[in-house]
């Protein structure tokens, strides 16, 4: 866990980390965020909050990932159509079977050689190899799995198997229209990278579990918090 210097910023650290959690946390704007603080009597500029977002939402991200626990093998693959820019590009994304956002890329094609390098970073990055992989009927993923030596654990075409990937992308699809699409693909990347980090952190499938057994986890991701974003 790295400790995150906030030197030379005139607002202190809980200010910052309150900002951060907000945009990151909730489907918000950088002028809803910006309205929340003003509320509470801190006048910050838009440009104050989106540049904490873009410094120190990474930083965040990259202890969070530090202290999650491995996912599990049994990965969960799909890639949808976002405007970025005017261009038409593809978000492919990673879960496992309980959720958890594995990772995200955004790439400009939908062929081969795009899921191959997204199979080369989850193997990479993981630190598990994968038990299955769950596909739709996307052509491009049985030749990258074959490269891979990944032929026999890819099941593809399953589409009622792959919900867990379609429906992930619903957080995303909103976090798109409230900022009226991405700007460009390189900060989409860096948003996405950031904002599946904190969704893991606080993402509680309340529907699966006791009250009492949501409020344990509810506290054990605010501590998760609190250690991630640590000042120096």
């Amino acid at each position: 866990m790295n400790p995150i210097s906030f030197k030379r910023h005139r607002f202190p650290p809980d200010v910052i980390r309150y900002a951060v959690w907000l945009y990151f946390r909730f489907t918000l704007s950088i002028r809803d965020v910006e309205d929340l603080l003003a509320q509470r009597g801190i006048e910050v500029s838009r440009e104050a909050v989106r540049c904490w977002a873009n410094k120190f939402g990474p930083l965040i991200a990259a202890n969070l990932r530090r202290r999650r626990s491995p996912p599990t093998g049994r990965w969960h693959l799909d890639e949808m159509v976002v405007k970025i820019g005017g261009r038409r590009m593809y978000l492919w994304r990673a879960v496992d079977d309980e959720g958890e956002v594995l990772d995200v890329l955004v790439q400009k094609r939908r062929n081969k050689h795009a899921a191959l390098k997204l199979l080369r970073k989850l193997l990479r990055n993981q630190g598990v190899h994968p038990e299955t992989i769950t596909t739709d009927k996307l052509a491009s993923y049985g030749p990258a799995a074959k490269v891979l030596g990944l032929s026999s654990r890819h099941r593809p075409g399953r589409m009622r198997e792959n919900n867990r990937a379609e429906n992930s992308h619903l957080v995303i699809r909103r976090r798109e229209r409230k900022q009226q699409k991405f700007k460009s693909q390189g900060s989409a990347q860096r948003f996405l990278a950031t904002h599946a980090a904190i969704y893991n952190n606080f993402n509680v499938q309340t529907h699966l579990i006791s009250r009492p057994v949501f409020r344990q986890f509810r506290i054990e991701a605010s501590v998760a918090w609190t250690a991630a974003t640590i000042a120096a």
